[in-house]
């Protein structure tokens, strides 16, 4: 995988914090912050988005337009 340098600036504390959860993990900060870029960066994936986005409208469906009840019988879908 290519990788490039960047400089970024962070308040000292949550460069602290990081760098504790980084040696605590037995991780360099360096991977730290580039798994959670890594994620952030999938999560937006355009598939996953319309998924998620798809999921939320089905969510929000209760009823398919039937007003709780339905003109048919289980015999009328299952008529054979």
């Amino acid at each position: 995988m290519d990788k490039q340098n960047v400089t970024l600036s962070l308040p000292g504390s949550v460069l602290r914090k990081a760098g504790k959860i980084a040696k605590d993990q037995n991780r360099s900060l360096s991977e730290l912050v580039a798994e959670l870029l890594t994620e952030l960066v999938e999560r937006e994936d355009p598939y996953a988005k319309a998924m998620r986005r798809h999921m939320a409208l089905l969510a929000q469906v209760t009823d398919l337009d039937t007003c709780g009840s339905t003109g048919w019988t289980r015999a009328d879908l299952h008529d054979r």
